[in-house]
Formats: structure tokens, sequence, C-alpha cells
């Protein structure tokens, strides 16, 4: 087989029919990867590939960057990356992804925010979301302080969507008297599909932080499946629902801030009470990078060993079914076990802060319905009355650790950054 290379056009010939494409390289040598002309790339194992040839070579063509001026007049956006499928490219001859950080790419990848701010950008990491740890949200709030001290007026961060919601809490946490926006960027799907949200979250982001006098810590992603509008979130009321919906961060147990028409421009604010951009000066209050808290999932036929895993941790999340339920009630022959789980949460209790959260998402934690829930309180489970999701109360939990380690049981249950909200409405699941 002779050797190709990113982007070539090739024919790979199997036993009951040929496949067209771009050649993509494939770190596994046992497979072949090809860029079909509908976007999407699969893999063929070589053993069963009979021929390849070449259709046509490819040559790369380099495109000329426009320079990127300020205007008077427009506010400084900073967008720092961390990385994810927004902060990158799809060249879609080669089908490679590609990280392109600097103005000049990302106003040739998205012209439109050239019209709405002066931009600038530049890389502060490059992972998945499932790695970030707690030093990483330490080096997001340094560089944000930077970017204060010099001036922007708002900051966008681009982030992988599976645990953004858990960074955006806790940048909220974080930056204590934050004077800016500071707003969550990250997209669906990938640039190479015509069902792309990167544009339109970014974009949306821009004109919120243009249009807008509001500071603090947000998500802008999709409001919908279409194209129409976009949503700002609360950094610690987010949460994401559904795994591939470009519409899959909702507000729990809180209003939105604001929607975005990206296509009008209109900024449509929803919440009435919010802080506003104005000169104070920005406190950095850091997670210790060292502390282990653990999650704990109240299931069927559980056992005691699952929470005393978590007997040299720093702190722990109960995440409970119904109103903050844990099998904790011997009935029968068969629940004697349960018996064993709540001398477990006794005992580690005693430890360290254990919280309640709810499985359910939405609603309120009520451990005073139930008579077990009564016995939670009384082995000294936090967070009765709690409308955290499990995200937050586990970035808040590790937070007061970090920098009120002495008030933890005072201050969990004290609305600190509007995760406490007053009132529960009804909300769209």
């Amino acid at each position: 087989m002779e050797n190709f290379s990113n982007g070539d056009e090739v024919q790979v010939v199997l036993e009951d029919k040929a496949i067209h494409g771009k050649y993509v390289e494939n770190p596994d040598r046992n497979f072949v990867s090809i860029k079909l002309d509908s976007g999407y790339n699969i893999g063929i194992e070589k053993k069963k590939v009979r021929s390849m040839k070449l259709i046509k070579k490819f040559h790369a063509v380099l495109q000329k960057k426009e320079a990127v001026k300020e205007e008077k007049g427009k506010k400084k956006i900073v967008i720092l990356h961390t990385g994810g499928t927004i902060s990158s490219a799809v060249d879609y001859a080669t089908g490679a992804v590609t990280p392109h950080f600097t103005p000049e790419e990302l106003v040739a990848m998205f012209p439109e925010i050239k019209s709405i701010a002066n931009i600038s950008s530049r890389l502060i990491g490059n992972m998945a979301s499932d790695d970030m740890r707690f030093a990483h949200y330490n080096l997001m709030a340094r560089e944000i302080e930077k970017e204060v001290k010099n001036g922007a007026d708002g900051i966008i961060i681009t982030h992988g969507t599976d645990t953004l919601h858990y960074t955006s809490a806790a940048l909220e946490f974080m930056l204590e008297n934050l004077p800016i926006p500071v707003v969550l960027v990250g997209s669906q799907r990938s640039s190479d599909r015509g069902s792309s949200d990167a544009a339109m979250n970014l974009i949306s982001a821009c004109l919120f932080i243009a249009k807008t006098d509001f500071a603090g810590v947000s998500i802008c992603m999709h409001k919908g499946i279409d194209d129409t509008m976009a949503l700002v979130i609360p950094g610690t009321n987010a949460r994401k629902m559904h795994s591939s919906r470009r519409d899959a961060f909702k507000a729990v147990n809180a209003d939105a801030i604001a929607e975005v028409d990206c296509h009008s421009g209109s900024v449509n604010m929803i919440h009435g009470s919010y802080k506003k951009a104005e000169k104070r000066a920005l406190k950095v209050l850091p997670f210790k990078e060292n502390l282990k808290i653990g999650i704990a999932v109240s299931h069927p036929n559980m056992f005691a060993s699952e929470i005393l895993a978590f007997e040299d941790y720093d702190g722990l999340v109960l995440e409970g079914t119904g109103l903050g339920h844990f099998p904790i009630s011997e009935i029968d022959e068969y629940t004697k076990e349960h018996k064993k789980i709540f001398s477990a949460i006794e005992k580690i209790a005693r430890k360290m802060p254990v919280v309640m959260a709810l499985q359910t998402i939405y609603g309120r934690v009520d451990m005073n319905v139930y008579s077990p829930g009564r016995k939670m309180q009384d082995a000294g489970v936090l967070g009765n009355f709690s409308p955290m999701t499990p995200e937050t109360a586990f970035v808040k939990l590790a937070w007061l650790l970090s920098n009120h380690p002495k008030d933890v049981k005072k201050l969990f249950m004290e609305n600190l950054r509007g995760e406490i909200v007053k009132r529960v409405g009804v909300q769209e699941f």
C-alpha cells in the first residue's frame, strides 16, 4: 500500500464495495481513516482493504489573513481558549482538526465578531473538558485577573461542553467582586458539520458582552435546536442536560439571564436583578489543588462499602433520590445492609462535611418530609432545602474547604453567588 498524505483524494476498494474520500492519518496502524463527502470520518481495518489508489494529490493553499485593527468606541473582548470543539477549525480538505487562536484566524473563522467588538485571543490550555482539575480552574482565574487589570471589558472562555457547568460554577465562586462579564462558550457539534453551533454561540456571547452592563460568570449556548436564539445562563445554576443536542444547557431552578438573537443582534434581558459592570477590586479565591471531594450516588442494592470508600477524602456529596433519600432503613431481612449504610454515612460525617444534592436536578432538597431524612440531618448531613445541582454542590463544597474550612457548615446554605435561589419556579425539564 503506497504512502498517502492528509487530504489526498483516494479510492479504497473492499471486497463488496469501493469507498471514495479524503485520506486522514490514523495513529492506529491497523486502520485507514477516510473523510467522506458528508463530512464524517470512517475507519476501515487494513486487513479488509484489497487495494487503495490515489485519485488526486492534495496541495495546501495558504490563505492571507486580514490584520485585526482596534476601533474606537467598541468594547474590548478577550477570548481565552482552553480547548474543545469551538476553539478548533476543521480543515475541510484534510479532515484534520487544527487549533486557531490568533485574532486574525478568529476573524477569518467568524467574521461577524469583527463588527461587534475589538477582539484579542490567546491559548491558555488545550484539553478535553473531562481532563479539567482544580489546578486548571486556578489557572483560568489568574488569566482572567490579568485581563481585568489590562482593561478588558469582557472575557469569553472557550471550553469543552462536558464539564463546562462545573467550570462556570468554579469561576463564579473564585472571582469575588468580578467587575466585568466572563462568558463560557462551547460547541456541541464539530465545525465540519452543517449543524455546528460554534459560530452562533461565540457571536451571541460577543453580542451579550457588547450590548449589556452585566457582570459575573455565565454560559452562552443555543436556546433551541434551531439557529434562532442563544441563552445566557447563570454560572452556578446551569447543567448539561443532553449528550449531543445544541440546546443541551439549561438554567436549573433559576431564570436565564438573557436571550440573544445573533441574526438581528438584539439582546433581551430576562433576569431583572444582576450585578452590573463597574470598577471594583477583583479578588481571586483559588481552590486547594490537592483536595479530594467525592460524590456517592444513591441506588437500589447499595452497600456501605460504597460510602466508606471516601473515608480518606476531605468532603462528600451525597446524590440522593427524590427529596434527598438514601437506603438507610432496615425494614426486613433483605435490608440489613441499610443499617450499615447509615452507620457509614454517620461515620464519614464525623470526619468531614457531607452534603446532600438531588438526582432529580430540578427541585429542592427536603429532608424534613420523611423520617429517614430527619435521621440523615441528625447524622450531620448538610444541605436541607438546597436547590443546587450536584455539580454546583460539589464545586461549592470544594471552594469552601479551600477558603473557609472552619465555616463550611455555616456557609454551605448561604447564598454566596446566586446558587441558593429563593423560589424554585416551573421550568422546562
